[in-house]
């Protein structure tokens, strides 16, 4: 019997796998500063991560955030452009290709997300190949595409060996946009049950180069090279670690990532307005009681800097939170009891207090990004450390009270109150 990989390629845009998501964030340390895209070539792309144009690190952090996001959260390319937009409208930055049009601007947009989740995708897969030994491997070319390529579709169900020379040049992505990927098997008869063909013959000439791209025909310029191929050990350690975490998303592999750029990335990460939309949406999913059993416990609204775990290291005498990486996060549970506690505004009128609602979770990571406060609130009813965050935003005081967690390595929220009297009524 063949041991298959998976072979849709829809997990690009959904959950990602570890080798995936260990692949994208290793390269994180090493923000490269580009004026064009072929400043960074083939297998410099395994360990660096570059966006055209892109020259400011700040600009560039802001980048690579949206991106980390779209792989490690499977978000769609219609959440990836509202980042887009906002990080270029913050930073003016101006002169990047596809700026003239909105046709122009949808197209280097759709190119950034589906170049960095393909060949993400592509990454953690040839880790998953290697690691399972198989001895077939299988293009497959993804009917699904759009004006496919006839070179790719005439690839389609060629069997060859992993070390083939052929994988070193055509492992897929061989191009923009292109979606075709490889699985793997153990037989000819498993090859063929995943729609491989052992017999079939390479194209002559397959790895002559065009004189035109300098690549053999069907490859795009740039493209003729294995992603992965230089951090497949790398990813494969990395990965690993992971399996055993039930609660990971936002720390997984982060370790490694230096702590000045990853500071730059949790304060990067709190800025997208997609993160704020999420964390809205979440609890209005729990207040309206569509939480089927499918809705997860808890909503990551990023890692702490180094300041701030200082701080709250300091405050609570926990030094494990200086020394490991902590996240903030709402807690599902705790959503329903500030709705019980401070979601009646009669009610809260008489505290000279605000409703709180759901639109107010939207504003959690600008209250811990922009904080007016950080203090020590003492213990929890079970005795673990609380600190309260306090923000003032548009005359009303924000207090957002969290909970230290050191078993899942996070800041949860308890609890949501609001001081002050909106000076209108609040829709």
């Amino acid at each position: 019997m063949p041991d298959p990989l998976p072979s849709s390629i829809s997990g690009v845009f959904k959950q990602p796998f570890p080798e995936q998501l260990a692949f994208f964030r290793q390269k994180l340390g090493n923000l490269v500063p580009t004026a064009r895209w072929d400043d960074m070539l083939k297998s410099a792309h395994d360990a660096g991560f570059m966006v055209a144009g892109a020259t400011k690190a700040d600009l560039l952090a802001d980048l690579a955030a949206a991106v980390e996001r779209t792989v490690a959260e499977g978000k769609s390319i219609e959440a990836f452009r509202k980042d887009f937009r906002a990080i270029v409208e913050r930073h003016g930055w101006h002169g990047w290709t596809g700026e003239e049009s909105k046709r122009r601007r949808a197209w280097r947009t759709r190119v950034i997300y589906t170049t960095n989740t393909a060949t993400s995708y592509a990454a953690g897969r040839l880790a998953q190949l290697r690691e399972g030994g198989f001895t077939h491997w299988v293009y497959r070319h993804n009917d699904a595409v759009e004006n496919p390529r006839p070179q790719h579709q005439a690839w389609a169900g060629l069997t060859l060996p992993p070390q083939h020379d052929f994988w070193k040049t055509h492992y897929p992505p061989n191009g923009w946009g292109c979606r075709c990927y490889v699985v793997g098997a153990r037989s000819d008869r498993g090859a063929r049950r995943l729609g491989g063909d052992p017999g079939k013959p390479l194209p002559e000439n397959w790895s002559a180069p065009d004189p035109r791209t300098g690549t053999p025909p069907g490859i795009g310029k740039g493209w003729d090279y294995m992603p992965g191929d230089t951090v497949t050990d790398t990813v494969r350690a990395m990965a690993e670690k992971t399996r055993h975490w039930p609660y990971e998303l936002a720390k997984a592999y982060m370790q490694s990532v230096p702590a000045t750029a990853r500071d730059a990335l949790a304060v990067a990460y709190r800025n997208l307005p997609t993160v704020a939309d999420d964390t809205r949406r979440y609890a209005r999913r729990i207040l309206e009681g569509r939480d089927q059993g499918d809705t997860p416990p808890y909503r990551t609204l990023g890692l702490l800097t180094r300041g701030e775990a200082e701080k709250i290291a300091e405050m609570t005498g926990l030094d494990g939170v200086r020394l490991r990486l902590y996240d903030w996060a709402v807690d599902a549970s705790t959503v329903r009891k500030v709705r019980k506690d401070h979601g009646n505004d009669a009610a809260e009128r008489k505290r000279g207090q605000t409703g709180v609602r759901t639109e107010d979770y939207a504003l959690l990571p600008r209250i811990i990004a922009e904080a007016d406060r950080i203090e020590y609130g003492g213990l929890s009813d079970v005795g673990r450390p609380v600190v309260r965050v306090v923000k003032k935003i548009g005359g009303l005081e924000y207090w957002a009270v969290f909970e230290v967690r050191p078993k899942r390595r996070m800041l949860a929220l308890q609890t949501l109150w609001i001081r002050g009297r909106p000076p209108t009524l609040r829709p």
